[in-house]
Formats: structure tokens, C-alpha cells, sequence
């Protein structure tokens, strides 16, 4: 995980380097603090799918390339095999495995995402980011807390929202759970 996390600390790094960008600025242009921004540079810190989204759609360039450190290559259909999505774990706590990594221009990111439960006095993490998001729930009950309303969903409940408002998650029961995301 924290290797991982560090790979692409240095992708954001490197892209910043290649536009000739500040890290203020790249901050300010994709909605971040300037600390939020330099502590995912600094490859010390988790780093949200969410704002690695808003920076590859500032920056232009597929989400994968700042995620995996690969350019999408296929343009009439791209196949994932069960289980085998290209997969990062940002934190213990989260596992996403990307379903269209190798489709280019696609306009939505979705994601087959595993949540661990977490001790009870662990603060749920919010994430903003532009556009709507789709989860389904494939396994186990999440607690996904929208703007501050706490919604349970169980395996088959689905929801579409808002993802500009704050959200966060939790798995519930002790269990583990999985779910479908669809980032537009």
C-alpha cells in the first residue's frame, strides 16, 4: 500500500514538474489547499480516487496514467475479467480495482471497491469531487454518509448522487464490504 500510495506521489510530482506548475497553483487550479496538495506529493498521506480524478480531468490526461502509470490504449471496447481489474489499495481500509483502465476517452471511472470495517470511534473521511457517482452494493452493508445523512445500503440497494457534496464511507456489521462505483 504505502508503496503504492509513493508511486503515484511521484506521477503527480512529475506531472506538475512537466507542466512547469507551482504546487500552489496546480492546488488552487484543481480545488485543493496547497497542504492537501503537498501532503499527496509527499507520498505520506492516502490519496482519494476523488481528487485524483479532478486533477487528471484539469490536467487532461486519463485518471489511470496518475493511478497506474499507464495510458489507455483501447478505443472500441475494453474486457476485464473477473478479478482481474487493475488494482490499488490506497489504504488498509481500501481496495479499488478498476474495471476500463486500458479504454481511452471513456466518461465514466468505474471501480469494484472493497471497504474494512473500521473501530467504532474512527471518523468516517469525507471526499468531494465534480460530477455524480453510482454505487451498488455487491457484498456486505455500507454506511455511506451523504452531506451528513447517514444511508444504509445492503447488497442490491443502489444509489446515484451528487458527489460534489461531502460523502463518506464505512463497512458495517465487522464485515468487510463491496461495491460497484461509477465516477462521472
Amino acid at each position: 500500500m504505502d508503496e503504492q500510495i509513493k508511486l503515484i506521489a511521484e506521477r503527480l510530482r512529475g506531472l506538475r514538474e512537466a507542466l512547469e506548475l507551482s504546487e500552489e497553483s496546480m492546488a488552487v487550479d484543481c480545488g485543493l489547499t496547497t497542504e492537501e496538495y503537498q501532503a499527496m506529493e509527499s507520498g505520506e498521506h492516502d490519496i482519494s480516487v476523488s481528487s485524483l480524478q479532478q486533477i487528471a480531468r484539469h490536467c487532461n490526461i486519463p485518471l489511470d496514467a496518475l493511478m497506474f502509470g499507464e495510458e489507455p490504449k483501447m478505443s472500441s471496447y475494453f474486457l476485464t475479467r473477473a478479478g482481474h481489474g487493475t488494482s490499488i489499495e490506497r489504504t488498509r481500509a481500501y481496495k479499488y480495482q478498476s474495471l476500463a483502465a486500458g479504454f481511452r476517452d471513456r466518461k465514466a471511472d468505474p471501480f469494484i471497491v472493497t471497504v474494512e470495517p473500521k473501530p467504532a470511534d474512527v471518523p468516517v473521511h469525507f471526499n468531494t469531487h465534480a460530477g455524480q457517482e453510482f454505487n451498488i452494493v455487491l457484498e456486505g452493508t455500507l454506511m455511506l454518509n451523504i452531506n451528513g445523512k447517514e444511508l444504509i445500503l445492503n447488497e442490491g440497494d443502489s444509489i446515484y448522487f451528487n458527489s460534489q457534496l461531502p460523502h463518506g464511507m464505512k463497512a458495517m456489521g465487522g464485515k468487510s464490504v463491496k461495491f460497484l462505483a461509477i465516477i462521472m
